[in-house]
């Protein structure tokens, strides 16, 4: 990429940022009504505006396009451009498993205090305080609630209305069920112990299927870089390899249709891989 197309793309993102200034206030997420990856960066634990959110994106976009080197412009940007969202997305699945397991704990303690013969509050209660994980949050403020004078079953209703993840809102319905229909302390062991055995076995069945499809993820990424590394090497060592990647046949033709097909064929292969688990 020659100096002068860097200065343009610096200049106009330094235009863009200019514009979009008013739009930096805290208080302001996003001119948009909907953002396609506004759960995704929650749960990732972005903390931040969408607006510098996308701005991220952009400055990762001109270093790809800066580091594109002789493979062109083209593959370089769309790395850049895709390469927050990727990870955004593997914290945000990381994130999602630590909570479910946070639950499943935090339901098995509250069984423990039904058994000792405590109430279903206190057994929430101590559950709750046992630590401070992002996973104990929606529980957490539905105990909150409850201490300000809010009836527990609707605290842990409107937890569970603004709670994203199945296995939360499992756990929430089921608190909430017994403190709705009054259920004796034995009773309501038995129905939090039924959800804790389900959610349990859900897990051990992800991480063994995960664990037996580690493999094929495996093969699914070196098949990816493979291709994109051999274009690489040829580049680096082959003059007439690289001479070829810098033609307008190379740069217009060539890289974008090889761009293509391997997006396709990762994607392809991720849904094969997600059929099979």
């Amino acid at each position: 990429m020659s100096v002068a197309l860097a200065g343009a793309i610096a200049t106009a993102l330094a235009v863009v940022c200019l514009m979009l200034a008013p739009l930096g206030s805290p208080r302001v997420w996003w001119p948009f009504p909907k953002h396609p990856e506004r759960s995704v960066l929650r749960d990732a634990g972005w903390t931040r505006s969408l607006l510098t959110w996308e701005c991220l994106r952009a400055a990762a976009m001109i270093c790809g396009l800066a580091l594109a080197g002789p493979l062109g412009a083209l593959p370089g940007g769309l790395v850049g451009a895709a390469a927050p969202s990727i990870v955004a997305r593997s914290l945000a699945v990381r994130a999602r498993d630590e909570r479910a397991r946070q639950t499943v704990a935090l339901l098995q303690l509250t069984l423990a205090g039904l058994r000792s013969g405590a109430s279903l509050t206190e057994a929430l209660r101590l559950a709750t305080g046992s630590g401070r994980a992002t996973g104990l949050a929606p529980f957490a403020g539905a105990v909150r609630a409850f201490d300000l004078g809010a009836p527990l079953d609707v605290a842990l209703r409107d937890a569970r209305a603004e709670a994203r993840d199945r296995r939360v809102i499992l756990g929430l319905e089921a608190l909430s069920l017994c403190v709705a229909e009054q259920l004796p302390s034995s009773r309501g062991a038995t129905l939090i112990a039924s959800v804790v055995d389900r959610l349990v076995f859900e897990q051990r069945t992800a991480d063994d299927v995960r664990a037996r499809t580690s493999g094929l993820r495996v093969q699914v990424v070196l098949l990816a870089v493979l291709v994109p590394g051999l274009a690489l090497y040829l580049a680096l060592t082959v003059p007439g390899m690289r001479e070829t990647f810098t033609t307008p046949l190379g740069r217009f033709v060539l890289l974008p249709m090889a761009a293509m097909l391997e997006t396709v064929g990762i994607l392809a292969s991720r849904r094969v891989v997600n059929a099979v688990t």
